[in-house]
C-alpha cells in the first residue's frame, strides 16, 4: 500500500509537552554523528538517516515516535518511511533542533 498521507508535524513546544508526559514518545535523532555531537535533545535516540534503514530494528514497536533533525527534512524522510513500512504513530519535529533550541527547550552540548 503506498501512503500518501505525510505523517503529523509537532512544534517544538507541543513535542516537548509529549517528551514529558505519560507514554512519552522515543525522539529519534536521524542527523549525523558530527551533528549530535555538536548539540542534541536530551533523551533523544541517535538513528543517522544513513544508517536509518539497516536500523529500524532498533526503534521499539508500539511507542509513539517523533522524528528530529536540524531543520525537519531529514527527519520528515525518516517519518514517512516509517509509516510505508506500517508504524502508524510517528510525528516529525517541525523545524526540528534549530526551531527548539529558538524555543528556549533544553539541549545538551558537546560530546
Amino acid at each position: 500500500a503506498v501512503v500518501t498521507d505525510l505523517p503529523p508535524t509537532l512544534t517544538p513546544v507541543e513535542a516537548a509537552a509529549l517528551l514529558d508526559g505519560p507514554d512519552a514518545p522515543l525522539l529519534i535523532d536521524v542527523r549525523e554523528e558530527s551533528e549530535w555531537n555538536e548539540v542534541r535533545i536530551p533523551g533523544a535516540l541517535l538513528i543517522p538517516l544513513s544508517q536509518f534503514v539497516a536500523r529500524q530494528g532498533e526503534i521499539p514497536e508500539g511507542r509513539a515516535l517523533i522524528m528530529q533533525c536540524r531543520s525537519g527534512g531529514r527527519s520528515g524522510q525518516a517519518a514517512l518511511a516509517l509509516r510505508t513500512a506500517g508504524r502508524t504513530n510517528v510525528a516529525n519535529l517541525a523545524g526540528g533542533i534549530a526551531d527548539w533550541e529558538a524555543a528556549g527547550l533544553p539541549v545538551t552540548y558537546g560530546e
